[in-house]
């Protein structure tokens, strides 16, 4: 954890700080969704509950469109975003480079929640298998992406003696989204990717899901986490999570984009044990969390 941060009650996110005159209360809270490519699109999604956000803290809520992880981790680290989402791979980076305090998760009704790695290709192509991906070429979106590199790639090491450029071709798209267009066009022949987003994709109609086909499939992992700067107020900080945990999305625009992966409502979550298969691996991958120097 960067060395600005304290976890003093060790349950590995940094607490606030000791002296309230450090604590912060803005005028106006600004809110951001997952950087992803073309993140305007989202604002109407999040327009009732950035509504009932504001009702329940009493303050104007803003969206802000980022569309770099990089952008997003800074922004809050410069007091220049106070609550986000961060992706499933990205979360323990933000918390340990710029104090993201996660304390929610996206869930179905029943309170299951979570997604799944899969290896994609196009429905026509002669791959059957991932034992024939050798010599073939596989798209990732980034290093830093749990289900988009770091676990397929170690699958592939682990499971089928299948490396990176010695066996099969790596090629980066630089996001999820475009890796599925990219196999939907034939642009590339197999990707990495995580499911929730493909249904997504399938739903706003920016993907044909008949026109994929599953090499393979993981075990179920966490969505992304949603949080708040460490340094917000406590109070204001419960008037935040009881919006979240209180929002009803019946008709509302979360409900019209998040139905079709069956997503019904916000469940609280605890980073140090749900995050904590998603630490293992990336440390195992060596995935670094400290804050990079000038």
């Amino acid at each position: 954890m960067d060395g600005q941060y304290c976890d003093r009650n060790q349950d590995l996110v940094a607490d606030p700080p000791d002296n309230p005159d450090e604590w912060i209360n803005p005028d106006t809270l600004i809110f951001a969704y997952l950087p992803i490519p073309n993140p305007d699109q989202y604002e109407s999604v999040w327009t009732e509950f950035m509504a009932h956000l504001s009702e329940i803290t009493g303050k104007p809520v803003q969206f802000l469109a980022l569309e770099s992880k990089a952008d997003q981790i800074q922004a809050l680290k410069d007091g220049q975003l106070h609550i986000a989402g961060f992706s499933t791979s990205t979360v323990p980076i933000a918390v340990n480079q710029a104090g993201f305090t996660p304390f929610a998760m996206m869930a179905a009704s029943d309170g299951t929640f979570g997604y799944e790695m899969e290896i994609i290709t196009h429905i026509s192509s002669p791959l059957d298998s991932l034992e024939n991906l050798s010599d073939r070429q596989l798209a990732f979106t980034d290093a830093n992406s749990y289900s988009g590199y770091i676990l397929p790639r170690a699958l592939l090491e682990a499971g089928y003696n299948l490396k990176a450029d010695r066996d099969y071709k790596a090629v980066f798209s630089g996001s999820q989204e475009k890796s599925i267009v990219g196999v939907q066009n034939q642009t590339y022949e197999a990707a990495a990717i995580a499911n929730d987003v493909l249904q997504l994709m399938c739903n706003r109609q920016e993907a044909d899901c008949s026109q994929f086909r599953s090499l393979y499939q993981s075990q179920t992992f966490p969505n992304a986490a949603y949080g708040y700067a460490h340094n917000l107020d406590p109070e204001l900080v419960g008037a935040i999570d009881n919006a979240f945990l209180t929002f009803n999305w019946s008709g509302t625009g979360l409900e019209r984009e998040f139905s079709a992966t069956g997503e019904e409502k916000f469940i609280p979550i605890d980073y140090q044990i749900d995050w904590s298969q998603i630490r293992t691996i990336q440390e195992a991958q060596g995935v670094d969390y400290q804050v990079p120097s000038d």
